[in-house]
């Protein structure tokens, strides 16, 4: 077929409209979807595309842009709390993987050298199939999705210092000079990019948005991404690396939503066709000239990770048993940077082209069954959930109510009856149809759809809701309408009902005012518990109200560390000796105790 652009993008487009869906439908996911697409239009298939180096080359922004709005989720204090799972099970991910399998290659026959450069090239994981598998299954903020992604950014890490080694193992002349080099120029333009980031992002932005253009708003923030990774790229560095410390810096900024709500349309769709440069990729040939030693390679290659990543989510990633299984499905596959790292060995004489092509075939096999094995550890751990019949949503009058409550459970109840008491007008949305229609018997505004929906929040008149109100009980649910809620109506204020402490600290990571769902419930009862021990109601009351004071405050501490695991438990045990200090100052007792007696006897007639 003729390569021409237009023609070019027709297809990847047509491919990407029939195959996703379809893959969908069936369960198997849109990541294996794109791969299989890209494999059919492949120089080895339909031959729609000669040359895939180019298509791959030029997806790879996906993958940058990807990279970019996870950045955006993080900021520098939370990264620095990461430093334990990044370089500590991280380090220990790439050091052991590439210790095995590099044995394997040994026992093959293959030079040291070699085994170093497969081994470690192997133990790299892809980013962009391992990122995109877990978003799709909303666990990115999972337990396992944390760890997943401080391993992989680890292995992104990993790959510079390889890079800059392959000529010091095929003894170049200069390669000690060089590698030295190297690393001074990567480090000298990481230094650059976050102390000059840091300084020039958020000022240039607000130069920009004072325009009230959003396309120059757009073009900019395309800049910034792109830049940063050109940047990173031009010393020997990952792009993605680049791309991902500009959304860091970005991420505590008040442009943060607006600039993810930006980047993200670009991101889906140049991840697609990288998704299908991947595809292409795939020589069948080779798998076709000798496919007992490449189905053989496929399965050694993900059997090693698959255990070893298991093992380490155990311990230290302190997972549980299912955690550490889909951490070791999601991250069991090869690497879109061992391609790199296989042509550079390639070019150094350390691989032949036969050995390059069989590993190049390895790795991109083991991304097209990565999706066929999360699949399949998903149903053996009995995670699907019915889903019930499809129903349209409910048309919501064209009314101006000042309050949307987004679940309609017993906690949006609660506010819904005092709101109605009071005659402010409000408006529900829940995802239930049973429960839409039950409460609707009885004259209330609530209508069925997913609060999640933008054209849905569009139509009960969001633009002019005062007060949003989240009461869904499902944790996943919350987080994604709230985040919603703050792109779309940043204006707006924001309560959300909070299963517990950690869902609380997710959830002011937007900003908004979290509502504990049985923290109110739980401590009034304790104060009625200890007017019936006796307690005069006095003090039942005042010990109540410093016990509320004092886990606000602990609440608010705990969410600048809530990724480390010794510094919440410290913190705990802070809080706890404070609590019975301040109880034993009003017996006389203690530390406040003496400071209170030495302010009576200091004061006058005292």
């Amino acid at each position: 077929m003729h390569d021409g652009g237009l023609e070019l993008a027709l297809v990847f487009l047509l491919a990407a409209v029939v195959a996703v869906p379809v893959f969908k439908r069936f369960g198997l996911g849109a990541v294996l979807g794109y791969l299989v697409a890209g494999v059919l239009l492949g120089p080895h298939a339909l031959k729609v595309v000669a040359d895939p180096e180019r298509v791959l080359a030029a997806s790879e922004i996906g993958v940058v842009m990807m990279l970019f709005v996870i950045g955006l989720e993080l900021s520098l204090p939370r990264l620095k709390l990461m430093k334990r799972p990044i370089f500590g099970t991280g380090g220990l991910q790439v050091l052991l993987t590439a210790a095995v399998l590099g044995g394997f290659v040994m026992l093959q026959g293959l030079a040291w050298q070699t085994a170093i450069v497969v081994g470690v090239g192997l133990a790299l994981s892809s980013t962009a199939v391992g990122l995109q598998l877990l978003t799709e299954r909303k666990e990115l903020n999972s337990d396992h999705g944390r760890l997943a992604f401080a391993i992989l950014l680890f292995q992104d890490l990993a790959a510079i210092p390889l890079l800059a080694a392959i000529p010091l193992l095929a003894h170049a002349a200069d390669a000690g000079t060089n590698t030295w080099l190297a690393v001074a120029k990567a480090m000298g333009a990481i230094a650059a990019l976050v102390f000059g980031g840091r300084f020039l992002l958020r000022y240039l932005f607000g130069i920009i948005a004072r325009t009230g253009m959003p396309e120059v708003f757009t073009a900019t923030a395309l800049l910034v991404v792109l830049g940063s990774a050109w940047l990173l790229q031009l010393v020997g560095l990952s792009a993605g690396l680049g791309a991902f410390l500009a959304g860091v810096l970005l991420a505590d900024s008040e442009f943060r939503h607006e600039l993810e709500s930006q980047i993200q349309p670009f991101e889906g769709l140049l991840l697609g066709l990288f998704f299908m440069a991947v595809g292409m990729s795939i020589d069948l040939r080779v798998v076709a000239a000798d496919p007992a030693s490449i189905a053989i390679g496929v399965a050694v290659l993900m059997l090693v990770k698959f255990i070893l990543l298991f093992a380490l989510g155990l311990r230290p990633g302190k997972l549980s048993t299912r955690g550490a299984l889909l951490l070791g499905a999601v991250l069991a596959l090869g690497g879109e940077f061992a391609f790199v790292v296989f042509n550079e060995a390639d070019r150094a004489n350390l691989l032949a082209k036969a050995q390059h092509d069989r590993l190049t075939a390895i790795v991109g096999l083991s991304m097209a069954v990565t999706p066929l094995l999360l699949i399949a550890i998903v149903r053996l751990l009995a995670l699907g959930k019915p889903k019930g019949p499809a129903r349209a949503f409910d048309e919501i009058p064209d009314e101006q109510p000042q309050v949307l409550i987004a679940g309609f459970g017993r906690f949006g109840q609660i506010v819904a009856r005092l709101l109605f008491a009071q005659h402010i007008r409000f408006v529900a949305i829940d995802p239930d149809v049973e429960q839409v229609d039950f409460f609707r018997r009885f004259g209330n505004p609530i209508y069925y759809g997913d609060p999640a929906k933008p054209d849905l929040l569009r139509s009960a008149g969001a633009a002019q809701i005062k007060v949003f109100v989240v009461a869904v009980d499902d944790m996943e649910a919350s987080l994604r309408i709230t985040r919603l809620l703050r792109r779309q109506y940043p204006k707006a204020k924001v309560f959300v009902r909070a299963r517990d402490r950690r869902h609380a600290w997710q959830l002011m990571d937007f900003g908004v005012v979290p509502m504990r769902e049985t923290f109110g419930s739980s401590l009034e009862m304790g104060r009625d518990v200890l007017v019936a021990l006796g307690v005069p109601p006095e003090v039942a009351d005042d010990r109540a109200r410093r016990f509320r004071e004092l886990d606000e405050r602990l609440l608010e501490a705990q969410y600048l560390v809530y990724d480390d695991e010794d510094a919440l438990r410290q913190t705990n045990a802070d809080a706890r000796k404070e609590l019975e200090q301040l109880f034993a100052a009003e017996l006389g007792e203690g530390e406040f105790g003496d400071v209170a007696k030495v302010q009576d006897e200091a004061a006058p007639g005292g």
